[in-house]
């Protein structure tokens, strides 16, 4: 006879000692805790948290009263505007699903998208009524059209049959709505921008989303009422979970419609702006326009990077203009960052040059999240901590996607061995910090011998001429492959192939400096990623020329 185990016999869940997490509840607490704060910021106009919350209440009325419901998707076409914040909780408070469309797609994929997440309602800025009105002929069923009208906006025409507003008039202030019954239900499908083939739709759950809103205050050390400035595209990866991060702190949403430094920095001095986030890009966007040469806070201003580290050089200089830079790590099916490089105070005695080295790594897991490690892609056993052998980066935990919308076969192979695999190689150091040294397609193998495409772009940025760099591989009818630079300039200053081959000649071994410069503006995804997939065609296309 099998005894019961006491602490279950009469201690069932029940509706008083259990509810689904999820982050719609930030935005109800906030609203109730700090009703006339400012919660949004967008050009003259001012949005309380109050009525925010009552916003986000009527366009989930509105929504519920033409039939969209638990399952059902709605798209959103629009830069950082409030329209795009509140879909982040109306939206989902009527069970339907995101999906915040990436701006700068082409009318196929945008039209590939809305009919793969099958979505009922389109809510679109006229600012992309060209590339949308496109997108719609293709569509053989249309979903229902709502133009968002913003007065900002400075082109574009009126595609549906209301606006936004008009939309919102439909709904109730004071309806009621009610936390998901399983907080794995899903909250939003983001695509991810796929180099080859359609792009894949990653499926996040409300509690991976509760979690990763938490995990983003707790990795950033965020104190109440934050002032954060829209920098971050809001459709990336849901703004990388900070429409929510900014709502459970009772902050203000400073919108911004495009990044441009000048708008940057009058936004930041205007209104106080704490904190702001972005790639590297954006940093290197920062640093080389002439405003920055004025920019002078007395306070420091609270940025977070992602992505591929940024080089040394910048972190150097973007603590000088006076930002204060937390690097972290994550992709699409993980909610965005999950991995920060935690800071330890004795690094502070450290010279800058040594503390922008050690800001660079991606780090150790959000406290959010269970595991992260770097394994051998094929046993997944775990690489020794010699900040040497290089292996794949793995992820397991709450803050992981369902998986890939109708895609069994991506999902299955995504979460092969109960990892996410993520492509990304790196090794891990002494002190347990990881570090990323490529992607496991970036990698260049030069004569039997691999070569770190972001080392070699790690060195070019330390010449006083650089602006950006990407390094991809060039096939080689001897070595196989060997580096090949794709370099911009900043604005002024000059330098020539033979400069930066000597100058990385001078700063690292010479079979891994690069045996070609390329001087050219740097294709880039709307996210400000460079596209190293266009680059490499190009380094291959340069090859078949001389032959």
């Amino acid at each position: 006879m099998v005894k019961p185990k006491k602490y279950e016999v009469g201690l069932d869940r029940n509706e008083a000692n259990y509810v689904s997490l999820s982050p719609l509840s930030f935005a109800r607490r906030t609203a109730e805790v700090f009703p006339d704060r400012v919660a949004v910021i967008h050009g003259d106009t001012r949005f309380t948290w109050s009525e925010t919350y009552a916003r986000c209440r009527r366009l989930s009325s509105a929504l519920v009263a033409r039939g969209i419901g638990k399952g059902d998707t709605v798209a959103v076409m629009a830069p950082n505007v409030p329209a795009l914040l509140e879909a982040h909780f109306g939206v989902p408070m009527c069970g339907a699903v995101l999906n915040a469309l990436n701006v700068r797609l082409d009318a196929k994929t945008i039209a590939f998208i809305l009919d793969h997440g099958e979505a009922k309602v389109l809510i679109t800025d006229r600012q992309f009524s060209p590339v949308i009105s496109a997108a719609l002929e293709i569509l053989e069923s249309k979903p229902l059209v709502v133009d968002i009208d913003d007065p900002l906006a400075t082109s574009g025409e009126l595609l549906g049959e209301l606006n936004y507003e008009q939309l919102l008039d439909e709904g109730d202030p004071e309806h009621r709505w009610s936390l998901p019954q399983d907080e794995w239900d899903a909250i939003s499908l983001n695509y991810t921008s796929g180099t080859t083939g359609n792009p894949k739709g990653v499926v996040y759950h409300h509690r991976g989303a509760y979690m990763n809103a938490i995990g983003n205050i707790l990795a950033w050390g965020m104190s109440h009422r934050p002032i954060y400035l829209w920098t971050l595209p809001m459709f990336h990866c849901n703004g990388w979970c900070f429409p929510w991060s900014i709502t459970a702190m009772g902050g203000t949403h400073v919108c911004l419609r495009g990044v441009e430094p000048k708008a940057v920095f009058d936004s930041i001095r205007a209104h106080d702006v704490t904190h702001l986030c972005g790639a590297p890009i954006v940093m290197n966007l920062l640093l080389n326009s002439p405003e920055a040469e004025s920019f002078d806070l007395s306070r420091r201003i609270q940025i977070m990077t992602a992505g591929a580290a940024p080089p040394a050089a910048v972190l150097e200089r973007m603590d000088t203009l006076g930002f204060d830079v937390t690097h972290t790590y994550g992709l699409t099916e993980v909610y965005g960052p999950i991995t920060v490089c935690d800071w330890h105070p004795e690094w502070n005695a450290r010279t800058v040059a040594e503390q922008a080295t050690l800001k660079a790594r991606q780090g150790v897991k959000y406290q959010v999240q269970e595991d992260f490690f770097v394994a051998d892609p094929e046993t997944l056993a775990p690489t020794p901590s010699d900040g040497e052998t290089m292996g794949e980066l793995m992820f397991r935990g709450n803050v992981v996607m369902k998986g890939y919308l109708k895609n069994p076969d991506a999902t299955r192979d995504a979460f092969s061995g109960g990892l996410f695999h993520t492509g990304d190689l790196g090794v891990t150091h002494p002190d347990g910090y990881i570090e990323i040294r490529d992607r496991s397609k970036d990698v260049i193998i030069s004569g039997g011998e691999n070569i770190s495409s972001i080392e070699v772009e790690g060195v070019l940025y330390r010449h006083p001429a650089v602006m950006e760099a990407a390094v991809v591989a060039r096939p080689d009818d001897k070595w196989g492959e060997t580096p090949c630079a794709f370099v911009t300039l900043k604005s002024g200053e000059s330098a020539t192939q033979a400069d930066l081959i000597e100058f990385c000649r001078d700063n690292m071994a010479h079979f891994k400096c690069p045996k070609t410069i390329v001087f050219t503006d740097l294709p880039k995804t709307s996210t400000g990623k460079i596209q190293k997939y266009v680059l490499r065609e190009q380094a291959k296309a340069m090859l078949n020329e001389l032959k």
